[in-house]
């Protein structure tokens, strides 16, 4: 199976070009779901056609369906959030509100990561692609493996053990007075069951023959540094992105004076998104005169895009960023194919790393980790820029 992500700032048009997407990979004879993981849904609105959690028939080869966070949480996490209402209920809550409280932030995002791992250990579709939820939140998702892999290891699963002995003795006496329950096997086993998917769905999204995320943005300052930020945090955890998409610019027709300013900004962003995001390859996409709702405008975007390509290909396979520890220190590795050390100067402001190449310039926005920290060193090896922060 091929994944493809869509994400990027919200209202970029990520759910548009994920659509056309899937149009081209349905034409090409792939079977293709399109998948809406954000928890603001338009994928029904982009395709014009009504859409729920399960995969429904768009055109030939082409499904769409939009995440219930509540029924995957149901058939996934059901046992843990009867626990949590009944314990709620016991503090004083209403039936309403102690259901809705057992459902806890961010389990949308979650469930839609493990609704992807059961797609593809089904094998039903040639082509999965996600319509994900913007960057900030989707990004955040990528830690999960990583950091809830020492919890689940270190404390949970010691813990679960405990429970299971204690649970005899302790349950007489813990029941009369705290009004409910200790958790029982079913509800203790969940979460790390749960776990276990999440992680293997990490070996699926960090190999870059099969999963690849498109970052779809607009030449515009703010939406630029946050795909430029998003570029750096899937690098971050690994995870490949092969395609930029630089969407709504103003068409070279368009001559009203009221745009005059917009297309000169515009330009200046265009040509920031190339340098910036290079060697990464950019599809452009204009601002259509009609919003991208139903299909016949979506094959206009899907023609715009692909012409006779195939969606689903590697359109790059370098990783263009890696971030690795070494030692104690980090190393931040840029891809620059073909360029002498002589040939680049570094400096940094606040959160960000230009890099200058000639007459071009690179404005990278850097992690977290290493936004606090100062270049130290750097050396050319094997095409990367390797750069030492301390």
């Amino acid at each position: 199976m091929r994944l493809i992500l869509m994400t990027g700032k919200g209202g970029v048009g990520k759910t548009s070009v994920a659509a056309a997407t899937g149009l081209r990979c349905a034409e090409l004879g792939y079977k293709t779901l399109v998948l809406s993981t954000d928890p603001a849904h338009s994928l029904a609105d982009s395709f014009d056609m009504e859409l729920g959690h399960d995969s429904r028939l768009v055109k030939p080869n082409l499904w769409g369906a939009e995440l219930d966070a509540l029924r995957e949480l149901e058939g996934n996490w059901g046992a843990v959030k009867r626990y949590i209402t009944q314990v709620l209920r016991a503090q004083g809550l209403d039936g309403v509100q102690a259901e809705e409280l057992a459902i806890l932030p961010g389990m949308d995002e979650i469930f839609g990561l493990v609704r992807m791992k059961r797609h593809y250990d089904e094998g039903e579709f040639d082509v999965l692609i996600i319509d994900s939820a913007p960057t900030g939140t989707a990004l955040r998702l990528l830690s999960l493996p990583e950091v809830g892999g020492w919890y689940m290891r270190k404390f949970y699963k010691p813990l679960q053990g405990i429970s299971a002995a204690l649970r005899p003795l302790v349950e007489p006496i813990f029941r009369p007075i705290a009004g409910f329950s200790l958790p029982d096997k079913e509800v203790m086993d969940a979460p790390y069951e749960f776990y276990e998917q999440i992680e293997a769905l990490e070996k699926i999204l960090t190999d870059n023959t099969v999963t690849s995320v498109r970052l779809v943005t607009n030449p515009e300052k703010m939406v630029i540094k946050e795909s430029l930020r998003a570029h750096a945090y899937l690098s971050l955890y690994n995870v490949a992105t092969d395609l930029i998409v630089a969407n709504r610019i103003i068409p070279e027709e368009v001559t009203d004076p009221f745009f005059k300013r917009w297309k000169e900004s515009q330009e200046q962003y265009r040509q920031e998104i190339h340098e910036n995001f290079r060697p990464l390859p950019v599809k452009e996409v204009p601002l259509y005169s009609e919003e991208m709702c139903g299909l016949p405008a979506l094959e206009r975007l899907k023609e715009t895009l692909y012409k006779d390509e195939d969606p689903s290909q590697i359109y790059y396979k370098e990783n263009t960023i890696r971030i690795v520890q070494d030692n104690n220190q980090y190393v931040l590795e840029l891809y620059l194919p073909g360029i002498a050390k002589d040939q680049i100067q570094l400096s940094k402001t606040g959160d960000e790393l230009n890099v200058r190449i000639g007459n071009h310039r690179r404005n990278m926005v850097l992690p977290q980790a290493l936004a606090a920290l100062q270049p130290s060193g750097a050396k050319m090896e094997d095409d990367y820029l390797k750069i030492k922060f301390a």
